[in-house]
C-alpha cells in the first residue's frame, strides 16, 4: 500500500473494498490479532473463528505471524490491546441483553463473530451492516466451517456513507423497540461529515432505552511515532505493509460530545488503559506508549426517553 503521510490520501467518497484490500484488509488484520490473543496464556476473550478467517484469506503476512507467534510484551502488544477492545464490546452486548434488549446492530461488522460466539437470549436478532463483499466472505467462510449463529443473524449489505437505514428497516429492524448498537473501530475511516451522518441515522432509529457503544484503539496513527516505538520495542509490528495513515482521516469532532448533545446519556469515557485496569491487568510500558499516540476512546451511552 501507499506510504503517503496524508490522512485519507487513498480514499474517495465512493471507494470500495473486499476483505483483502483497502479498508477491508484492516478487518482481516484485526482478526489476526484476535487469533493471536486467543492463544495467549490468559486471554480476555477467545475468538475461535478469527484463525478460520486468516486461513481462508491465505494472507502470507498474517499466516506467518500465526505460525510463529511472539511471546514478549512487545510482540503481544496489539493482540493484547485488541483483546481488551473485543472484551469491551462483548460485555456491552451482554449487558444490553440483561436489561431486555433483543435487537443488536453491529455497524461495519467486518469479521465480527459475536453472532456466533456470544450466548444471546432467545428472540434476539443480530443485524450486521457492511459492504456486500465483506459479508459474503464472512458468510461463506463460516458456512464452510460449519458455524451456526447463536441468534437470528441478518446481513444488511450497505455502504455506511449512504442512507443504509432504509435497508436496515427493510431487513426487519423495529424502530419502536430498544436496540443495542456497536460502532467498533470504524470512525477513523470516516470523514467528520460521514461520522455525523452515521450518528444521526443511528439516533433516528433508536427507541428510548437503546444503547450504543463506540470505540477504537486508534483514532489517528502517527507513522513517525510508530517508527520511534519500533526502534525502542522491535517486537512491535502493526501490520506488515499496511499504511493506516493513507486509509484514515484526521478526526475533529468528539463522538461523546455529539451523543450528549443529541439525546444520549453518556457514561464516563475510558481508554484502553482504563479498561485493562478494570479487567485486573497492569498495562505494560509498551501499551502506555501505544495508547499515547493511538488515543483510544471507549464510549457507552443510553438513549433518553
Amino acid at each position: 500500500m501507499s506510504t503517503s503521510p496524508e490522512f485519507g490520501s487513498l480514499r474517495s467518497d465512493d471507494d470500495q473494498w473486499d476483505i483483502v484490500s483497502g479498508v477491508g484488509y484492516t478487518a482481516l488484520l484485526v482478526a489476526g490479532w484476535r487469533a493471536l490473543h486467543a492463544i495467549s496464556p490468559r486471554p480476555l476473550v477467545r475468538d475461535e473463528y478469527a484463525q478460520v478467517f486468516i486461513a481462508a484469506a491465505q494472507d502470507p503476512y498474517l499466516a506467518g505471524v500465526l505460525a510463529n507467534p511472539g511471546t514478549s510484551e512487545d510482540e503481544t502488544a496489539f493482540p493484547r490491546l485488541y483483546g481488551v477492545q473485543t472484551r469491551f464490546f462483548d460485555d456491552f452486548f451482554v449487558s444490553a441483553c440483561e436489561v431486555g434488549i433483543r435487537q443488536a446492530v453491529i455497524v461495519a461488522a467486518g469479521l465480527d463473530s459475536r453472532a456466533y460466539r456470544l450466548d444471546w437470549p432467545d428472540g434476539t436478532t443480530v443485524f450486521e451492516i457492511d459492504l456486500p463483499k465483506v459479508l459474503e466472505f464472512k458468510g461463506r467462510v463460516l458456512g464452510e466451517y460449519g458455524a451456526t449463529p447463536k441468534a437470528r443473524r441478518v446481513e444488511v449489505g450497505a455502504d455506511l456513507r449512504t442512507d443504509w437505514s432504509r435497508r436496515l428497516e427493510a431487513a426487519g429492524f423495529d424502530t419502536e423497540a430498544p436496540s443495542a448498537w456497536s460502532v467498533e473501530g470504524v470512525l477513523p475511516y470516516l470523514t467528520d461529515e460521514a461520522q455525523s451522518a452515521l450518528f444521526t441515522r443511528i439516533s433516528g432509529l433508536s427507541a428510548p432505552g437503546s444503547r450504543i457503544a463506540v470505540g477504537a484503539l486508534g483514532s489517528r496513527l502517527d507513522r513517525g511515532q510508530l517508527a520511534a516505538l519500533e526502534t525502542d520495542h522491535p517486537g512491535v509490528n502493526m501490520s506488515g505493509d499496511v499504511d493506516f495513515s493513507a486509509l484514515t482521516y484526521e478526526p475533529k469532532g468528539d463522538p461523546a460530545e455529539w451523543l450528549a448533545a443529541h439525546g444520549w446519556a453518556v457514561e464516563p469515557v475510558r481508554n484502553t488503559l482504563d479498561l485493562q485496569a478494570g479487567y485486573g491487568m497492569t498495562p505494560p510500558p509498551v501499551d502506555v506508549k501505544i495508547d499515547a499516540f493511538m488515543r483510544s476512546q471507549y464510549i457507552t451511552a443510553t438513549r433518553s426517553g
